[in-house]
């Protein structure tokens, strides 16, 4: 795995697997609040398309229920997507018109139409590889991101699809208020 001071961390889909089971558990209750997040790129067909569509991260309230994607609207607003507005399978299919300029602009005006409702996945304590950690679990999506603790406000966080060997990697900071 390549980490440089400053820069963001990369490596193959091995690497990052052993990099994130090396890491601490993290309990549902520490997750409460806002995350910033961004993408480390893993050789996932998802990598960069989030980013390029300006997505900011994600929301976990109190009550355990989470805004599982929040992107950026307009400067200074958030807005949650719905994410069962396109089933994951076609979106890794899609990946490489994610990353394009079209992709970014038409999302942008696509985003108040794709408005989530209210919350749109839970969050709860889920055994990974024998671990108990943070899990969340899309209400309408056959995923679950996994969780575990970088340092004192980062987060590590590990999407994975059902029926699907890939893993795609990220990284949440707590935003102070």
């Amino acid at each position: 795995m390549n980490v440089v001071e400053g820069e963001t961390m990369r490596g193959d889909q091995e690497e990052m697997a052993a990099w994130f089971r090396s890491l601490e558990p993290v309990q549902p209750k520490d997750m409460v609040g806002l995350w910033s997040g961004v993408g480390i790129q893993s050789g996932h067909p998802l990598d960069g398309v989030l980013e390029n569509l300006n997505w900011f991260g994600k929301r976990f309230h109190s009550d355990m229920r989470a805004d599982a994607l929040l992107f950026n609207w307009r400067p200074g607003r958030l807005v949650a997507i719905e994410p069962n507005f396109l089933r994951v399978e076609l979106a890794i299919k899609m990946a490489p018109l994610g990353r394009t300029l079209v992709a970014r602009h038409g999302f942008s005006y696509l985003q108040k139409v794709l408005r989530a409702r209210g919350t749109t996945a839970s969050l709860r304590l889920q055994a990974l590889d024998g671990i108990e950690t943070a899990a969340m679990i899309y209400d309408k999506q056959p995923i679950v991101d996994y969780y575990r603790r970088i340092d004192d406000d980062g987060i590590a966080g590990m999407m994975c699809l059902r029926g699907d060997p890939r893993r795609f990697f990220f990284e949440l900071r707590k935003v102070m208020d």
